[in-house]
């Protein structure tokens, strides 16, 4: 059991875990206006970033263009009511 474990661990690119620490001071950051819109992107794509917090920020930003999206959409439904019914 413990070479299958052994081996298993040589093969997978293991990489530490994102401390407590480290995710307060990232919330923290998001905190400061424009910096909190630049910052994703870094952690997203950034190869020095631990790769599960790139992985978090990948899909931050993918729900963030979906929700973007949808808005545009809800919005452009409400605007095509709006002068529908005015004619």
């Amino acid at each position: 059991m413990e070479t299958y474990t052994n081996q298993y661990q040589e093969n997978r690119n293991i990489s530490e875990i994102v401390s407590m620490k480290e995710w307060i001071i990232t919330l923290l950051i998001l905190c400061i206006p424009i910096v909190n819109i630049v910052m994703p992107f870094v952690w997203a794509f950034s190869s020095a970033t631990n790769p599960s917090k790139a992985n978090f920020f990948k899909a931050q930003l993918i729900m963030a263009v979906a929700i973007i999206i949808i808005w545009f959409l809800f919005l452009g439904s409400i605007v095509g009511n709006i002068t529908g019914s005015m004619y």
